[in-house]
């Protein structure tokens, strides 16, 4: 029998936990070859001087520990917040504004987990003659624990925009599939639904993702590691033109896209099947 994706009940939090870090771990795994080649491409010193399509899955451990985690405290932030807002606020044409703060608190909890795993593997991926340990204690001997955290606040205001666009334009394309079909969406329309909303919101924030990578790349001391975002996409326009903006985007934009699919595909597979298990 098809399965439907449950709208407008609150999800549990072991439910919220356990299918969102096995949707994490699920899309890092899978795409990871993507996101490296997409990691190459915007670093400074260039796609062919960081690797090219050598070593395409350095980094894939430490983003394989990091995706459960990161993922689990995202969607029980999102969930939460989703319901409480929603228990709040009973005006359908409000539902919007409660999908963006929902997503903005997810990421900004999430990323305490993503930002520390962003940090060594993308320096695995680039730095393709370390391993993931070898990246993690170099870190920690020449930053300390606050060499994790940089680009912190770039990654949030990067996520940030990215999951307010992407999970209310989820959230309305299953309303709307659902008003269409006159059931519940599937997890399979969820899944398409994920797809076309996360690749257009890739597509919008491919400038943001150009300067958080180069920031969490950049050597300690300089003034791209300080931080600025507005200084680094000023130095990458002085470099590669308004086309360096977004360097990196068609890979980036067909990972997300099918990540975006396998992730939120992933999710509600995993969300019905738990919610019927863990009672």
């Amino acid at each position: 029998m098809e399965e439907f994706v449950a709208e407008k009940t609150q999800v549990p939090f072991k439910v919220a936990l356990l299918a969102g870090g096995a949707a994490g771990t699920a899309v890092d795994v899978i795409l990871f070859p993507l996101d490296t080649i997409k990691t190459r491409l915007q670093s400074e010193a260039g796609f062919i001087k960081s690797g090219g399509i050598r070593g395409v899955y350095s980094g894939l451990l430490s983003a394989a520990l990091g995706s459960a985690p990161g993922a689990a405290l995202f969607f029980v932030a999102y969930e939460t917040s989703k319901s409480i807002y929603g228990s709040l606020v009973q005006h359908e044409g409000l539902q919007s504004i409660g999908h963006m703060m929902a997503a903005t608190l997810g990421e900004v909890t999430a990323c305490l987990v993503r930002v520390p795993v962003e940090v060594v593997k993308q320096r695995t991926q680039v730095f393709s003659t370390s391993s993931s340990l070898e990246s993690f204690r170099y870190t920690m001997r020449s930053e300390g624990l606050k060499g994790f955290y940089r680009g912190y606040a770039s990654t949030v205001m990067r996520e940030v925009p990215f999951s307010v666009i992407q999970f209310p334009l989820w959230e309305l394309m299953k309303s709307k599939v659902s008003e269409k079909t006159g059931q519940p969406v599937t997890a399979w329309q969820s899944s398409i639904c994920g797809a076309v909303a996360g690749g257009t919101s890739a597509a919008i924030t491919t400038p943001l993702d150009v300067a958080k990578t180069r920031i969490i790349l950049a050597k300690k001391g300089s003034t791209v590691a300080k931080g600025d975002i507005g200084f680094v996409l000023r130095q990458v326009i002085h470099e590669r033109g308004l086309p360096g903006l977004f360097s990196g985007m068609v890979p980036r934009v067909v990972w997300i896209s099918i990540g975006g699919s396998i992730f939120l595909g992933v999710y509600e597979k995993v969300k019905i099947w738990a919610s019927s298990v863990l009672k």
